[in-house]
């Protein structure tokens, strides 16, 4: 997305820890972007996935009681071609090599290292 339609974007924010949460939905406000839902875990963002719909998902990895990676699986294994086809970023403090390989996979559009840079954000958006 380019920075003239970020501020048209519809994007959500998963991430089990509220300080987070909020953290990136502020930085995604100072780049302009102004439709932003959020949810607590994988759980919670499929049911407003449908109802928000999206053009991107940043998510967590490591949450409770559904964590990032099994939540963008339940995506790509939805009935809804929309749902499916989504634009996944995943945000997360662990950058191990055993994560990465599991998340990478899962046809994203790639890994932030949390907390995000407003730099690191923009570019990946």
């Amino acid at each position: 997305m380019s920075r003239p339609t970020l501020n048209l974007a519809r994007i959500l924010v998963v991430d089990d820890d509220p300080v987070m949460r909020e953290f990136v939905v502020q930085s995604l406000r100072r780049l302009g972007v102004q439709q932003i839902e959020t949810a607590s875990d994988g759980a919670s963002a499929l049911q407003t996935m449908i109802s928000f719909r999206p053009d991107l998902v940043l998510t967590d990895i490591h949450m409770q009681p559904v964590d990032g990676l099994v939540f963008v699986q339940r995506m790509r294994e939805h009935a809804s071609p929309v749902v499916k086809a989504m634009k996944v970023i995943f945000m997360s403090a662990d950058s191990s090599t055993d994560t990465l390989e599991q998340a990478l996979p899962l046809g994203t559009f790639g890994y932030i290292v949390k907390p995000p840079r407003l730099d690191t954000l923009k570019v990946r958006m």
